[in-house]
């Protein structure tokens, strides 16, 4: 029951108007959207934070103000967009987590989720999801 919850609760990056959803980063995702990726990714708190690049201590400030900045908003979503993008890709969101986690041959043996931590390693994770969905994986 957990899996059909968070997959409803998956901070969406696709489905939106790109004009929306670059006002949404612009303006700052709401605390609660990271809230929701760190249940939806099954991560400690911390642990995802620091793959955001996101400090002990602006994390608390960012607690209390209610909202991300847009720098930590776009991380936000670039997560969860490669979330959605693995769960489709593998059939269900367990299996596009665990895939998520783990090293990938395709990535040289990094963690798809290290590798995202830039725009550009996001697109490579992004591109061999693609791969691996048309069956080209190398």
């Amino acid at each position: 029951m957990k899996t059909a919850t968070l997959e409803k609760k998956i901070v969406h990056a696709k489905g939106k108007h790109p004009h929306e959803l670059i006002r949404r980063i612009q303006k700052g995702l709401p605390f609660s959207d990271l809230k929701v990726l760190q249940d939806s990714i099954d991560m400690p708190f911390e642990q995802l934070a620091a793959k955001l690049s996101i400090s002990r201590s602006t994390l608390q400030r960012r607690k209390a103000a209610g909202r991300l900045s847009p720098d930590e908003s776009d991380k936000v979503i670039r997560f969860s967009r490669l979330l959605e993008h693995a769960a489709r890709v593998f059939g269900n969101i367990e299996k596009g987590r665990a895939w998520l986690k783990y090293p990938q041959y395709g990535l040289g043996g990094a963690v798809p989720l290290d590798y995202a931590r830039t725009e550009i390693g996001a697109r490579e994770v992004d591109n061999l999801l693609g791969r691996i969905d048309y069956g080209v994986y190398s």
